[in-house]
Parts: structure tokens; C-alpha cells; sequence
């Protein structure tokens, strides 16, 4: 035993048996991907029926089954995992740790994602198609009226939640419990501390889907009326269960975007980030507010006027600890030796982008003007200005950044770069013209659309296209860096990175930090 000790087991048995994170965090992340382009290739389904009005290509039920299913898989099996792939990559090396707390539950919590999400992609092959009721799932759509496959849906979305659960438990026990001596809380990486909240999210709002999809469960095979109005139930309980714990889903899935953005522009703009103690509480703030927005989905339901104008200004509110988040990455850049790297590129990317899906996120706070925009293409438009240029732009930066330190070898610039400009340019010609003919009156989820919104489409769909093929510049640049790329050997493959995990040796070792390392203490202290 003793013998095999420091290095990774051989063969197919290192990769079901592993407890190392770092293993693990590669799992994570190479499941995502590949849950991002079969997510990708569902969206293309979408862009290609909707390149010209009239029915193109599949049946309208197909049509609705793509949609729902792209929605699900991004959220669930490309954004989440891998962000928990970068948490179990960097957390322990961020923090000193030799290890993640919990490692065999750790092996497990990923494990149960492929047979869960293989499940979720079978559905297409049963009687009646997938579901085809939106990613959102309202009832009655999904209890009433839906195809047979939906009972393996909710046994899918049960296996999700527990492995976020798991992985959640993980990071707080880690965080908590195995920082090095001196690595305070006010010291820790602002990625760390954004997955530490992201964490205290998931723990509070999974079971609350779980409660959710059981209560659809019953609904459909055991007489209950929970959902249904003609027993006594009610529908809109279903989105309120469903948004309460809809909209912390959404910020679970920016924090820690939030947290790579915080670690990376200040490498590049070669200086401290700025208010690092008001990032953290802005991080808290929000966390706390994504609890009561929840109804700012609803605002067509028939809520009484009160009701109504709670949410509009909760939401309202939950800008202003966002807006310091910007205002602080801006303010990082401000005056500091700038390059532009691909990380960077990717992080300014993501900062003009963002910020635009965060006004137009405003502005369908605003009730009265929601009822005009509500379950519009503007809707469309907003939260992928925030997931895709929010969440996939910063992941995108953070697998740049960190990439040859995992492997020691650096990937191609330029073909970085290039990857940066073609998903940059393709991503607003898919969405920014989402934004008009929302505006206009285009519904959401309906494979077919009047002649006036025809020329927008095509543009939308051609972006689509654009940005897809960008993706495949990236698996490939990723693969080639890994095979081929030029070695890198030195500890800070960045020279304005700061961190512990750039005190390691490049590549990382198998294991790290055996002995807790020495904490530095932060520039200008005694």
C-alpha cells in the first residue's frame, strides 16, 4: 500500500476510485464540457428552426423538448459542475489544504452526475418524446399535461440536487475547517469566499426543488392536487416553490463566476483589488437578497399591488451590491499596469456584458413595465447577457488562467485571443437583436414567429452559429495545450498573480500542501 502511495493509481481505476481534488476537479470539468456542447448542439436545434419564420425543420413538440432541454442541461449539467470542477481544483490550493474535507464523498457527488444526466438525455427516446414544458417546468404543463418520461426527469433532477448538496457540505467543511495556520477569513481568496457562500445557497435552496419536483411526482401518479386547481391545489404554488428556489439557483451560479472575475483582473492589472472587504460584504448582500426576489418572475400571476411592489424594489436593491462589484473591478484596472492576455480579455468581456444584462435585468424589475416584457425574447436576451457572457465567459477565463498551472504547459495566445473575439462577436449578434424583437411582442419557447421579426432572427441564428464553432476552437486549443503546448515551469505562470496555489511547483503536484505552508502576511502589515 505504502508504495503507491504519492502518485495517481494506473488505468481506468484512478478515475472511478479517486478522492484527490484534483482528479475529481478534472472530472468535473471535462463533464461539463461535454454537457456544454450537448447543450450547444440543442441551441442550434432552436437557432436552426428559428433562421426563417414558418415551420423549417422539427415539430413544434420537438421544438419545446430542445428548449427545455437545452435550458436544463446548461444550468444543470454545464454551468454548476463546472464551477464545482474549479472549486475542487483550486479551493484546497487556495486555502493550504492538502485535500478537500471529504473525499470519498466527494468522488460520489461526482459520480452521480453522468448516470443522472444520461437519464435526463434518454428521455428523448421514450414514448411521447422529453419534457417539453420549458426549464422551468410549471405546472400544469408538467404534471397534467406531460409526456410519460417526465417521472425519470424528476428522478434526474433529485440525483442533481444531491450531488450539489454533497459538493456543497464539502466546500463549507473544507473552507471551515482546513485553511492553513494564519489563512484568517479576511485573508482567503475572494473565489473562495464566493464559493463559500454559493455553498450556504445550495444547502438552503436544493431541498426546495427536491420539495418541488416531489410534490409534481405525487401530483402525477398518486391522486394528490398540490398543483391542481380542480382539486382544490393551485398552479402559482408551483412557481412560487419553483423561483424561491429559482432565483438563488441564478446567483449560485454567478458567485462564483463573481470570484474568478475578482482573481483575475487584478493579476492583469497588476495590482490589489480594490475593496476587497466590501467585495465580500457585497457577496453576502446579495445571497441574502436572492432569498426575497424570488416573486419578480411572476409579477403577470395576479399578486395584490403590495406584493407586487415588495419584490420590484428587493430586486431594485439587489443592484447596489452588484454595482460595487463593478464598480470595483473598474476601479482595480484603474491606473494599473494592464495587459491583455486571453484571461483578461475574457474578464473584460464579461464585465461590459454583464453589466448590460444587469440593466435590462433592471429594467424588467420594474412591475409595470414587466407586463409588456414578460415572457418576451427581452427575457431571453437578459439572462443570457448574465449566464452566457456572466457565467460561461468567466469560467472560459478561469480555465485560460489557471490552465497551465494544472498542466505545466501554456496554451496558444493567439488562438485564445481569436477564440475570445469570434464567441465575443457571435454572442451579440445572437442576443442583442433579442433584445428589439422582444420588445416587439416575440414570445419566448414558440418555434414559429410573424414575418416583422424575420430579419432579426436570422441575424440571431447566424451569431448562434458563430458562437458555437468558437467553442470547438476552444476544445481544441485545450487539448492541444494539454498533449503539445509549451512547457511552463515556473511557480507564477502570471506575473501579477498572487495566491498560494502560484507558490506550488508547475505543474501542480498530485498531492499539495502535506505540510500546511506559511501564510503571507498581506503587503503594508507588521
Amino acid at each position: 500500500m505504502g508504495e503507491h502511495h504519492h502518485g495517481p493509481a494506473q488505468g481506468i481505476s484512478r478515475w472511478l476510485f479517486t478522492t484527490n481534488h484534483k482528479d475529481i476537479g478534472t472530472m468535473y470539468l471535462w463533464f461539463s464540457f461535454a454537457m456544454f456542447l450537448l447543450g450547444g448542439f440543442f441551441a442550434m436545434v432552436i437557432r436552426a428552426e428559428l433562421f426563417q419564420p414558418g415551420m423549417q425543420l422539427v415539430e413544434p413538440s420537438f421544438f419545446n423538448q430542445m428548449t427545455t432541454l437545452h435550458g436544463l442541461v446548461m444550468v444543470f449539467g454545464a454551468i454548476m459542475p463546472s464551477f464545482v470542477g474549479l472549486a475542487n481544483w483550486l479551493i484546497p490550493m487556495m486555502i493550504g489544504a492538502p485535500d478537500m474535507a471529504l473525499p470519498r464523498m466527494n468522488n460520489w457527488s461526482f459520480w452521480i452526475l453522468p448516470p443522472a444526466f444520461l437519464m435526463l438525455a434518454s428521455t428523448l427516446f421514450m414514448e411521447g418524446g422529453a419534457p417539453a414544458f420549458g426549464w422551468t417546468f410549471y405546472a400544469p404543463l408538467s404534471t397534467t399535461y406531460a409526456a410519460p418520461s417526465v417521472t425519470f426527469f424528476i428522478f434526474a433532477i433529485h440525483i442533481l440536487g444531491v450531488s450539489s448538496i454533497m459538493g456543497s457540505i464539502n466546500i463549507i467543511a473544507t473552507v471551515m475547517n482546513m485553511r492553513a495556520p494564519g489563512m484568517t477569513y479576511m485573508k482567503m481568496p475572494l473565489f473562495v469566499w464566493t464559493w463559500l457562500i454559493t455553498a450556504f445557497l445550495l444547502v438552503a435552496v436544493m431541498p426546495v426543488l427536491a420539495g418541488a419536483v416531489t410534490m409534481m411526482l405525487m401530483d402525477i401518479h398518486f391522486g394528490t392536487s398540490f398543483f391542481s386547481a380542480a382539486g382544490g391545489g393551485d398552479p402559482v404554488l408551483f412557481q412560487h416553490i419553483f423561483w424561491f428556489f429559482g432565483h438563488p439557483e441564478v446567483y449560485i451560479i454567478i458567485l462564483p463566476a463573481f470570484g474568478v472575475v475578482s482573481q483575475i483582473i487584478p493579476a492583469f492589472s497588476r495590482k490589489p483589488l480594490f475593496g476587497y472587504a466590501s467585495m465580500v460584504y457585497a457577496t453576502a448582500s446579495i445571497a441574502f437578497l436572492s432569498f426575497i426576489v424570488w416573486a419578480h418572475h411572476m409579477y403577470t400571476v395576479g399578486m395584490p399591488i403590495a406584493g407586487e411592489l415588495f419584490f420590484m424594489y428587493a430586486t431594485m436593491l439587489i443592484a447596489v451590491p452588484t454595482g460595487v462589484k463593478v464598480f470595483n473591478w473598474i476601479s482595480t484596472m484603474w491606473r494599473g499596469a494592464l495587459s491583455f492576455e486571453t484571461p483578461m480579455l475574457f474578464c473584460i468581456g464579461f464585465l461590459i456584458l454583464f453589466t448590460l444584462g444587469g440593466f435590462t435585468g433592471l429594467m424588467l424589475s420594474i412591475a409595470p413595465a414587466d407586463f409588456q416584457y414578460h415572457d418576451t425574447y427581452f427575457v431571453v436576451a437578459h439572462f443570457h447577457y448574465v449566464m452566457v457572457a456572466g457565467a460561461v465567459f468567466s469560467m472560459t477565463a478561469a480555465v485560460y488562467y489557471w490552465l497551465p498551472k494544472w498542466c505545466g504547459r501554456m496554451y496558444n495566445e493567439a488562438m485564445g485571443r481569436t477564440h475570445f473575439w469570434i464567441s465575443f462577436i457571435g454572442f451579440n449578434i445572437t442576443f442583442f437583436p433579442q433584445h428589439f424583437v422582444g420588445l416587439a411582442g416575440m414570445p419566448r419557447r414558440i418555434p414559429d414567429y410573424a414575418l416583422q421579426f424575420a430579419d432579426f432572427n436570422m441575424m440571431s441564428s447566424i451569431g448562434a452559429f458563430i458562437y458555437g464553432a468558437s467553442q470547438l476552437l476552444f476544445l481544441y486549443n485545450v487539448i492541444a495545450t494539454i498533449v503539445a503546448g509549451k512547457p511552463v515551469s515556473d511557480e507564477k505562470v502570471w506575473d501579477g498573480a498572487e495566491g498560494l496555489e502560484w507558490t506550488l511547483p508547475t505543474p501542480a503536484p498530485y498531492h499539495t500542501f502535506e505540510e500546511p505552508p506559511l501564510v503571507p502576511k498581506p503587503a503594508g502589515t507588521i
